[in-house]
């Protein structure tokens, strides 16, 4: 019963985002600073399905200037829990065939986000100069999912390296985010506990080359899986204090 409770106002709060969002887009469509202020209208719904969202960043989190964030990728939840920490001036890649989705697509391009053909990898190279021409020409940060794809409970999945030649190539630093597991949810209880959303320190690209690109994957792969194993324990030393209670 609370599954399908959550499950219509979470559409109806949708809907209301979507619709009113796309129609303020049109004022200033293709704003990239509409993305932070709408990804974080959708992330309150973390409230809705009963996550406690911990975020846990340095004070100049949001003053790096032009960077690539990159965050792991787990699943639909990424809508409430990353999208909190997404700073003003940073957009992100998504799938063409995201505009298809109804009300949602509209909204993701009137915002400012960036539409590519992933699927062409004959593409890869001019996708990656688009992304850096498209930092260097609008000014912006840009929030990637180096895995490619949702983990769903695997735990992080290699890493492609788009983003790390994006970044090398743009000459602007990767601040890896590290979101802990939510695999767990179920909408079916009441209190899905708490997901830790933390920020590790900017990496500078500027020390690595292009043949570099695959050691600086493997650098970042390692740091963020090492906090977020950290951040998972963290959260279940949590619950288990809050079980004895």
């Amino acid at each position: 019963m609370l599954f399908i409770v959550r499950a219509i106002l979470a559409i109806l709060y949708g809907l209301l985002v979507c619709i009113l969002g796309s129609l303020y887009c049109l004022l200033s469509p293709r704003n990239p600073r509409h993305v932070a202020r709408f990804a974080h209208l959708i992330a309150r719904m973390s409230t809705l399905f009963g996550i406690k969202v911990e975020q846990r960043l340095p004070p100049e989190y949001s003053k790096y200037g032009h960077c690539i964030y990159i965050a792991n990728h787990q699943n639909n939840y990424d809508m409430v829990t990353t999208a909190k920490v997404v700073s003003p001036g940073t957009i992100t890649v998504g799938k063409k065939s995201l505009i298809w989705i109804p009300l949602f697509g509209p909204l993701y391009w009137l915002t400012g986000n960036l539409l590519i053909d992933r699927d062409n990898r004959k593409k890869a190279r001019s996708i990656i100069h688009q992304i850096v021409e498209y930092i260097k020409k609008n000014s912006i940060s840009i929030l990637m999912f180096p895995e490619g794809t949702r983990s769903r409970g695997r735990g992080l999945l290699p890493f492609k390296l788009g983003a790390f030649h994006a970044a090398i190539e743009a000459g602007v630093p990767i601040v890896p985010v590290c979101v802990s597991s939510t695999h767990h949810i179920d909408l079916n209880r009441w209190f899905n506990g708490w997901v830790i959303v933390e920020s590790l320190p900017p990496i500078d690209t500027r020390l690595y080359k292009k043949e570099n690109v695959r050691a600086l994957s493997d650098y970042c792969f390692n740091q963020m899986k090492e906090k977020i194993e950290a951040l998972d324990k963290q959260v279940a030393e949590r619950m288990t204090e809050l079980l004895k209670r």
